[in-house]
């Protein structure tokens, strides 16, 4: 009978995440994002992944939620206070031109790889794709199923596929937002 596990480098990195990936399923928000080196306050929901995650640079109370892909094979940047909604992909890498080249084999040299950035105190709505080597500037607010393929400056709300801006975000805005927060019994 053929070897069930191939012994290589590669594969024993995967099977190393594969099975951390499986005993965090066991774990509290909280104690996954210990788990998995998060700085102090983040909480990390149950089936996110990080791929790379020695290449991720995460702030502080910072939010992932269920079901996100965060890659980080290229360099991802999350900057303190910001919330990765569920099924959220953030993407610092892009793969089809192995498809194109019909060249799909590990180690293909045509991925290209650059870091995205997510700002201090954003609001990523989940599900949202943000593409590889896209910086998204701090205060920021991404809809739900929005599509971030290009640069977006920071006091915004962005939505859409291509995302654009939507509102302008000031101090003014944030008073309104929480003054309907507290009519509303919230606060």
């Amino acid at each position: 009978m053929e070897e069930l596990f191939k012994e290589n480098v590669r594969n024993n990195k995967l099977r190393s995440q594969i099975l951390k990936a499986y005993i965090s399923g066991l774990m509290t928000d909280d104690e996954r994002a210990e788990f998995y080196g998060l700085p102090k306050g983040c909480r990390m929901r149950e089936n996110s992944k990080i791929i790379n995650p020695e290449k991720l640079k995460c702030g502080e109370y910072v939010w992932i939620g269920e079901g996100a892909v965060l890659d980080a094979s290229g360099g991802l940047e999350i900057g303190d206070h910001t919330s990765i909604g569920l099924g959220v992909y953030i993407w610092t890498h892009a793969s089809f031109l192995g498809n194109l080249t019909l060249n799909n084999v590990i180690g293909n040299p045509l991925i290209a790889r650059a870091t995205t950035k997510v700002g201090r105190g954003c609001f990523i709505g989940g599900p949202s794709v943000i593409f590889h080597g896209v910086s998204i500037g701090d205060k920021t607010i991404v809809m739900p199923m929005s599509v971030i393929n290009k640069d977006i400056p920071g006091n915004c709300i962005v939505g859409g596929n291509p995302a654009r801006i939507v509102v302008e975000i000031d101090d003014n805005f944030i008073e309104e937002q929480i003054k309907k927060f507290q009519e509303m019994g919230q606060l």
